[in-house]
């Protein structure tokens, strides 16, 4: 027999481990499989993607236990200047002192590192990684799967958080809504001559946004930024060889002296850009959370933030459910939490989506559009207030978990 539990969560990433985490918090087991090593998801030059962690998302790792130990290691987004090609017609987002941050960035390897130890140490959570499922079961009355040393896992309910490649999605049968935007994003890390001052710069290009994005500084006090530089695809292999010297001097191009003199703190990496969104995101004993429903571009920095409020959701409506005595994988349970994020998750996405194609516009004339109406949403404090709100997570119904 195999080690029966309530959820069988497949994908141990950022949104695999948080959900975890939380329906222990909440009572509630769970197997972990992910085909990654641990070891190697947390080396220090595995990654070098950053992740803005909203308001709501910080609430949901405080609720879980593991804000205390991420907290050294965040760097607060006091505001947000969006430009249109260093062109005048600034828009800020600067929200009043006692509301607090917009957000924290944070490396992902520390989030990583955070939720590894604090699911080391939790009962409620037996992890199985490195490990490859080889074979999946959905039944009347519980799911099972099978992974390559032969171990059979059983819990009541199913969730795929694999990411946007999800063989459990997959072979499921969803129907999937994709197109390529062939961009790729280059990520690196930036040490820099001037403060950033806690802001996060988003300046937008045909070609695609150009971020930076406050980091904490150095152990030497050196000034540190994140960088994420869309590229069409067609550009992005001679981008990626350019030399040191060259890679710098064009995005000095791209951010005149906005930080002043910059080097590279890291190395390069890419990673291609596309649009995908399932038409459902339940099926029999079978939950999707994160990119395993919702890939989105990185635009607004809200993929990883749409993730855990899936999460939040999840958890709450698997809860209520088993207070009113149905079971983990019941039909009406599940439906609850297709219901509520439903709407949320088109609404960013179609957001997002929409953003990237606006600026992708070229030509004077959507340029002066562009900045016409930046002016005046920055001259309309009901729009700013709504927006931010946005930016925060804190619009809309949320879940327990990601209120304060």
């Amino acid at each position: 027999m195999g080690d029966r539990r309530d959820l069988l969560i497949i994908g141990g990433g950022l949104v695999g481990m948080t959900l975890a985490l939380a329906a222990a918090r909440k009572g509630l087991s769970c197997h972990v499989v992910d085909r990654a090593d641990p070891v190697e998801l947390t080396r220090e030059d595995f990654d070098g993607r950053a992740s803005a962690i909203s308001t709501a998302s910080w609430n949901l790792f405080r609720n879980i236990g593991i804000a205390d130990a991420l907290e050294p290691y965040g760097c607060p987004i006091e505001s947000i200047a969006v430009l249109d090609q260093m062109k005048p017609g600034r828009l800020d987002f600067t929200p009043e002192p006692h509301e607090g941050s917009l957000g924290r960035m944070f490396a992902n390897r520390q989030l990583r590192l955070a939720l590894f130890e604090a699911a080391k140490n939790e009962e409620l959570i037996a992890w199985h990684a490195p490990a490859d499922v080889v074979e999946r079961e959905r039944g009347e009355f519980g799911v099972s799967a099978t992974l390559d040393n032969g171990t059979l896992l059983e819990a009541s309910l199913m969730v795929a958080a694999e990411g946007r490649r999800s063989p459990t999605r997959d072979e499921a049968g969803f129907t999937l809504a994709n197109w390529d935007y062939s961009h790729r994003a280059m990520i690196v890390g930036l040490d820099h001559e001037k403060p950033h001052d806690n802001v996060a710069w988003e300046i937008f290009y045909p070609a695609g946004p150009f971020a930076l994005l406050p980091m904490l500084d150095g152990p030497e006090g050196q000034h540190r930024s994140a960088l994420v530089w869309t590229v069409a695809e067609k550009d992005a292999a001679g981008v990626l060889a350019l030399s040191d010297r060259a890679f710098l001097a064009e995005i000095e191009k791209r951010m005149g002296d906005l930080l002043g003199k910059i080097t590279l703190n890291s190395t390069r990496s890419s990673f291609p850009l596309s649009f995908q969104h399932t038409a459902k995101i339940i099926d029999h004993r079978l939950a999707l959370v994160g990119d395993s429903a919702h890939g989105m571009h990185p635009i607004a920095g809200q993929g990883l933030n749409l993730g855990l409020r899936d999460v939040g959701a999840l958890v709450e409506v698997l809860v209520e459910g088993q207070r009113l005595g149905l079971d983990l994988g019941d039909a009406q349970v599940l439906k609850r939490y297709e219901q509520w994020r439903a709407l949320d998750s088109l609404m960013v996405m179609s957001a997002t989506d929409g953003l990237t194609r606006l600026f992708g516009l070229r030509g004077r004339l959507a340029s002066a559009v562009r900045r016409f109406g930046m002016s005046g949403v920055q001259r309309t404090p009901m729009l700013k207030r709504f927006f931010m709100n946005e930016a925060r997570g804190m619009s809309g119904k949320l879940p327990e978990l990601l209120r304060a």
